[in-house]
């Protein structure tokens, strides 16, 4: 019987399994998940999209609006997507910036998930380690953070502007 992902909205075969601590998914979806990491892994050709994989499966599982860990897993998960697609650097760069964003993660606010995704895992997990899994990736990276246009300009203020108490970050330029 299918069941969809409280997280994503996807719907997958149901299925018995683990699931993310306190980002809320269905043990399918987080299957497709740590499938598509699994094919990251073995591949140096997809290293490159490793992040995008990890920030857009965690913006689209949000958790719970009472969780704090939930509530800066997404705030941090999407400056990096956001750094990844209009500041592009390379994955030491960009991962260095989200390490330096964690010391003024307690600032995050809550951001709503759009209504719904247009792209989820379930359309990605399908092409994992094809010649095509990176511009799956990218795709899905891609509407999923113009499915949270409401808060680019907060993601931006909150990289370019927030405490700056040591923080010297302005992105990947």
């Amino acid at each position: 019987m299918p069941t969809r992902c409280a997280g994503c909205g996807a719907v997958f075969p149901d299925m018995e399994g683990p699931t993310h601590a306190y980002m809320q998914s269905s043990p399918a979806c987080f299957a497709a998940f740590t499938k598509l990491l699994a094919a990251e892994y073995s591949s140096a050709a997809l290293r490159s999209v490793h992040r995008l994989t990890v920030d857009t499966w965690a913006v689209q599982h949000p958790g719970s609006a009472e969780d704090r860990r939930a509530i800066q897993s997404v705030g941090l998960h999407l400056a990096r997507l956001m750094l990844q697609l209009e500041r592009p650097g390379s994955p030491m760069q960009t991962n260095a910036v989200m390490l330096d964003f964690s010391h003024y993660k307690g600032t995050l606010r809550r951001l709503a998930p759009p209504e719904a995704f247009r792209v989820t895992v379930a359309e990605v997990v399908d092409f994992a380690g094809t010649p095509s899994h990176a511009d799956k990736v990218r795709q899905w990276a891609e509407t999923t953070w113009e499915g949270y246009a409401e808060h680019h300009e907060y993601i931006r203020r909150w990289i370019d502007d927030g405490p700056d108490e040591g923080r010297s970050s302005k992105g990947c330029e």
